[in-house]
């Protein structure tokens, strides 16, 4: 598995966690900071989900008009993430 720390930007959260398996799976997805139901939430739903499939739908998501939100920070932290792999 592989740990990755993702600090978001335009953001309440602070720190995005979570890590890959060899397939591209996330696991243990945790967000620091943020709106605490919503985010353990996305955590939940996306455990041993593809972590390609979950960027897809989730990139692009706005929260308030800031033009991003913690979803679409976690989206652009896995295309990172699968870019460095």
């Amino acid at each position: 598995m592989r740990e990755v720390n993702y600090k978001p930007r335009g953001v309440c959260a602070v720190l995005i966690h979570y890590e890959l398996d060899d397939d591209g799976k996330m696991h243990n997805l945790s967000f620091v900071g943020g709106c605490n139901g919503n985010l353990k939430a996305i955590g939940r739903l996306l455990e041993g989900k593809d972590a390609k499939e979950a960027a897809d739908i989730l990139r692009g998501n706005d929260c308030g008009g800031r033009g991003t939100s913690c979803a679409d920070q976690l989206a652009k932290s896995i295309d990172e993430a699968l870019a460095e792999a």
